[in-house]
């Protein structure tokens, strides 16, 4: 688990840093580290294997958030979940795309993906292998129909609509 911030620059991320690693403390077998944002940018590209979790604020988390998600090819591939005690939140790391709302150009998988990151959750949150196994099943769709080759919207470089998408997705449950 990284702490990414500008504690060498910013007052208020040096406290982030310093309650990170407090409370990393509490937890003896999490391996817990911390780098500024600049250097986190750079290793995501050059070996985004060795990073698991990291731990941000918002306008760092966003940016670094779309830095991952073009290296895995797209914004449009890129599941997201923000995950507290109780309550989780699941979206597309995109966002609503307003500028190709309603124009049927946008990619559903990481809507998708989402979805199945949720059943998974839930799964696990209420013991249920049904809820686990349907985001299996979700996702296992969405890995066939890339792999399949087919089906590919505009910004991983086809022509499908998100309906079409969608529809390819469904095709494989």
């Amino acid at each position: 688990m990284t702490c990414v911030d500008k504690a060498n620059v910013f007052q208020a991320f040096a406290f982030f840093r310093s309650i990170f690693l407090e409370r990393a403390r509490n937890f003896p077998d999490l391996t817990a580290n911390s780098a500024y944002v600049d250097a986190t940018a750079l290793w995501m590209v050059e070996r985004p294997w060795t990073f698991d979790v990291l731990v941000t604020e918002n306008m760092f988390g966003d940016i670094l958030s779309d830095l991952g998600a073009g290296l895995m090819g797209s914004l449009g591939l890129a599941p997201s979940a923000d995950i507290g005690d109780d309550i989780a939140l699941f979206q597309p790391c995109h966002g609503s795309a307003p500028d190709i709302a309603g124009q049927g150009l946008a990619n559903p998988l990481a809507m998708i993906l989402s979805g199945a990151m949720m059943l998974d959750w839930l799964g696990h949150e209420n013991n249920s292998k049904e809820l686990i196994g349907a985001g299996k099943r979700l996702d296992d769709a969405v890995r066939a129909v890339l792999a399949e080759g087919k089906f590919r919207t505009r910004d991983i470089g086809g022509t499908a609509t998100t309906q079409q998408m969608a529809d390819a997705v469904a095709a494989h449950l």
